[in-house]
């Protein structure tokens, strides 16, 4: 698969083993509180659940709060970062699946972002993600729309930290070497495959829904 949307330049992917224990930055700083998976199972079936990250700073932005077998972990990792679910301003499910937003009955008093829905409590906010352009957070971070694996999914864009700019991507890319196999599982694989080459010209690390997260490595081309 071609990964360059840029001739001038060659991308390559490699897994971030050194970052998992978060990323530091100014103003926001990206931990990941589970790491996702999925797995193939004899019977045919699978077993899958969604990577659960936090983005501390001027505020507190969960992305996706895994299926609700993670409770329990949810708010044990949350207490290991001095926070309750009261003390989460936002919550982000990058889409609509169980594994990604098996805990929002947690976060009443959060802004919930939803695939393309924001909502504070029962009153729906105007905004412009559906029509493909961003929500803003703050002016570090911001709720981009990618759709394909479903038709309103959306990642987390994270500027400023000691990586660069860190992409919470849900299941945008399943994991760092899912080459095809994503396409399998989305709804509109052309679609997805856009936002994929995007996401690697514009993103340092990618933070992916079923898997370790990734380093991006652009070298320009002599």
């Amino acid at each position: 698969m071609d990964l360059s949307m840029d001739p001038a330049y060659s991308i390559t992917k490699s897994e971030c083993v050194e970052l998992c224990a978060g990323i530091r930055g100014e103003p926001y700083s990206v931990s990941v509180l589970k790491e996702g998976y999925c797995t193939a199972q004899s019977d045919g079936t699978f077993r899958a659940d969604g990577t659960i990250s936090l983005i501390t700073g001027p505020r507190a932005v969960l992305v996706d709060t895994g299926g609700p077998w993670d409770r329990e972990l949810l708010l044990s990792k949350l207490k290991e970062k001095d926070l309750t679910p009261a003390g989460v301003s936002v919550v982000v499910g990058t889409h609509g699946h169980s594994d990604h937003i098996g805990n929002l009955n947690l976060f009443p008093g959060a802004t919930l972002i939803v695939g393309c829905d924001v909502s504070e409590g029962d009153r729906y906010l105007p905004n412009q993600l559906a029509e493909g352009q961003p929500y803003l957070i703050d002016d570090h971070v911001s709720v981009i729309p990618t759709p394909g694996h479903t038709g309103r999914d959306v990642s987390v864009l994270v500027k400023g930290t000691s990586a660069g700019t860190v992409l919470v991507a849900g299941d945008l890319f399943e994991c760092c070497a899912d080459e095809d196999s994503w396409r399998d599982l989305s709804e509109n694989p052309e679609l997805q495959e856009v936002g994929r080459q995007k996401a690697l010209m514009d993103a340092d690390v990618i933070i992916p829904g079923h898997g370790r997260l990734f380093r991006v490595h652009r070298t320009p081309l002599n």
